[in-house]
């Protein structure tokens, strides 16, 4: 298993720098309307959990990149990491759900987006403790998912902010 990393070098390195140009472009997005949007807890709070997606797959990739990181210590990093992305995401759930606006329809799809990315790593981390290397795929969709998920929860955000 301490051949672990071997290949994933350059997926996390696309990763790093994929994710982190992604929270900054959704950052300064929001920051147009900013006004309107922390008016809006649930806008705030969806947004918030977009960058945290994006913040959790720049952490998991970058981590992918370290020296000689133990496994056991990758995967107890991802699951904390993972862990409070999921809280940050039960926060914008509870706000989904506290938004008595009748256009606020799909709510159960606007909730469970957010937790695409911490779920992957959640799961990730839990195998790579096991010794499993499958973990990294999991790794691997949490990114993609955190990517795919924070698109969405962006554009969702900043056309709410519009109505």
């Amino acid at each position: 298993m301490s051949d672990y990393l071997d290949g994933w070098n350059d997926f996390d390195v696309a990763m790093v720098g994929a994710t982190s140009a992604l929270a900054g472009l959704v950052i300064v997005a929001a920051s147009v309307n900013i006004e309107v949007i922390i008016q809006a807890r649930f806008l705030t709070a969806r947004l918030a959990s977009g960058i945290v997606g994006l913040a959790l797959a720049l952490t998991g990739s970058a981590l992918g990149l370290v020296p000689h990181l133990a496994p056991a210590a990758y995967g107890a990093i991802m699951i904390v990491a993972g862990a409070i992305g999921g809280a940050v995401g039960g926060v914008a759930t509870r706000a989904i759900y506290a938004n008595p606006s009748p256009e606020n329809r799909l709510r159960p799809v606007k909730a469970a987006i957010g937790f695409v990315a911490p779920l992957a790593y959640l799961v990730g981390g839990i195998l790579l403790l096991a010794g499993q290397p499958s973990a990294l795929g999991w790794f691997a969709a949490g990114a993609i998912g955190a990517i795919a998920a924070s698109l969405l929860i962006s554009w969702i955000a900043l056309v709410e902010v519009l109505r």
